[in-house]
């Protein structure tokens, strides 16, 4: 069970509607091709054609969804130009795409409940070990969710 401390405790003396960065993190990226989306991009993925083939949407939805990850941040665009092609973008992770991927990751880890064994682990490649998403203190300390507290 989460503890709220401080003015967080008064539960009816506040609403976190719109300052909640759980509401605003799926106001940004709150749909199931916007994660599929991340994904590719860290594993490689940077053009638009590739995404829209590797995610399994139209090219209307891989435009939306690239245009809306790029004006969050998440993703840049950088031109690039085949031999006697038009220029065009491809898209790559930005510094705060990068640091969105521990949700993708989390995300990944809890859906192994309702996939299946796929064989599909996180793995640390420098020892081959499986990996897995925690929180930690800001002291290096694991925390367990019935440690977990909330405070401003």
């Amino acid at each position: 069970m989460t503890v709220l401390l401080g003015p967080l405790a008064q539960r009816d003396d506040w609403s976190a509607i719109g300052k909640c960065p759980i509401e605003k993190t799926m106001t940004l990226v709150g749909t199931k091709s916007a994660m599929l989306i991340m994904r590719e991009a860290f594993y490689g993925t940077t053009r638009f054609d590739d995404f829209s083939k590797r995610v399994g949407i139209t090219k209307a939805a891989t435009s939306a969804r690239l245009a809306e990850l790029v004006q969050a941040g998440l993703l840049t665009k950088r031109p690039y130009q085949e031999p006697g092609q038009r220029s065009r973008d491809e898209y790559v992770l930005t510094e705060s795409g990068t640091a969105f991927m521990p949700v993708v990751w989390a995300m990944f880890e809890w859906g192994r409940h309702f996939a299946g064994d796929s064989g599909l682990r996180l793995t640390h490649l420098g020892c081959g070990a499986e990996a897995t998403v925690q929180i930690r203190c800001a002291d290096g300390h694991e925390v367990p969710p019935a440690e977990l507290g909330m405070k401003l």
